[in-house]
This record gives structure tokens, sequence and C-alpha cells, in this order.
């Protein structure tokens, strides 16, 4: 098992830019990848961007060129920088690791961004 903590969520207006953070702890040696997923009220919760330990990246077209999600592997920390943020940008924010062998995903408790003038 890895526990996700997630931070840096919050208001912010549009146009503007806000940092996540994820910290693992616990079997980190055993993901495998690490992303972020988002759910707006009322809607299915929806990939933002995955990275794997190899570096590898992938992001929704949604967020392309405005979102970008890196890692610190000393650190067991990933993180999105968010740029260019919109209103429908607004959701919670949840951190997920993709766990060796078997490919179990663990999840953090989510943060809230809200993106509103």
């Amino acid at each position: 098992q890895v526990q996700l903590v997630e931070s840096g969520g919050g208001l912010v207006q549009p146009g503007g830019s806000l940092r996540l953070s994820c910290a693992a702890s616990g079997h980190i040696f055993s993901i495998r990848a690490m992303g972020w997923y988002r759910q707006a009220p009322g809607k299915q919760r929806d990939l933002v961007a995955t990275i794997t330990n190899g570096g590898s990246t992938n992001y929704a077209d949604s967020v392309k060129g405005r979102f970008t999600i890196s890692r610190d592997n000393v650190k067991s920390t990933v993180y999105l920088q968010m740029n260019s943020l919109k209103p429908e940008d607004t959701a919670v924010y949840y951190c997920n690791a993709v766990l060796t062998p078997g490919g179990m995903q663990n999840w953090g408790k989510g943060t809230l961004v809200t993106v509103s003038s």
C-alpha cells in the first residue's frame, strides 16, 4: 500500500496558475506510475496527466500545453503545474499511484481547485 497526500489546491482567477503536490509514503518502491485525475461536480473522474517511473508523460487533450506533470523521485513527490486556468478546470484533483505487481491503484483524498473571478 502507498499513502498519497495532495496539497496546493485553492481559489484562483481565470488565467492564473497553481501547482499541486502529491507526497507518497509507504511501499513507494512498488510505484510504477503516478498521475492526476479530476472530478467536477456531477461528473465522472477523468484523467488529467500521468507520468511513469521512466519519465514518460501523458495528458488529457483539454490540458495539453497548459498543465505539466513532473516527479521528484528523491522526495517521492509528483507535481502538477497548472497554467492558464479556466473555469472548466474547477474540480477536486486526485493523486493516483499504480503499483507493481498487479496494477493495483491507490488514491489520495483529493484537493479542491476552484477557478473563478
